[in-house]
């Protein structure tokens, strides 16, 4: 599994998640009627061992251009994001184009590694490595 995506039309009733337990990003689509409650709770620390850095993009407002590529940096597939969509990258590599102006939320595992935390390479896109 490279990623999953999650389009902004998509709905379901209750709660969803789109990944296994295993995953050190769970990803979910909870909708609840209005007066529904859930209860205050705190959550417990947890040792977790976390190997690789998985991403959440969440397209604000935009459009992307996402190519997709395999561990061994071979490209796999494009797919196009916007306004709404959601992304959990859970492997391989990727690389991003702004097919219009775009502002994403990102959310993924710290500490910050530094240098230490990506490899960049030569995909479909080479501009900056970010």
């Amino acid at each position: 599994m490279i990623a999953i995506i999650v389009y902004a039309d998509y709905q379901a009733e209750g709660i969803e998640f789109f990944t296994p337990h295993n995953f050190s990003q769970q990803l979910a689509s909870m909708r609840r009627p209005a007066g529904y409650k859930i209860q205050a709770h705190v959550h417990k620390p947890v040792p977790r061992s976390v190997r690789y850095t998985q991403e959440t993009l969440f397209i604000k407002e935009g459009k992307v251009k996402i190519n997709f590529f395999d561990e061994q940096k071979q490209y796999l597939e494009t797919r196009i994001l916007q306004t709404g969509d959601v992304i959990l990258l859970v492997s391989g590599g990727h690389d991003f184009e702004m097919l219009a102006e775009t502002e994403i939320i990102e959310v993924k595992q710290g500490p910050y590694a530094g240098e230490d935390d990506k490899e960049c390479f030569e995909g479909k896109i080479n501009d900056s490595c970010e």
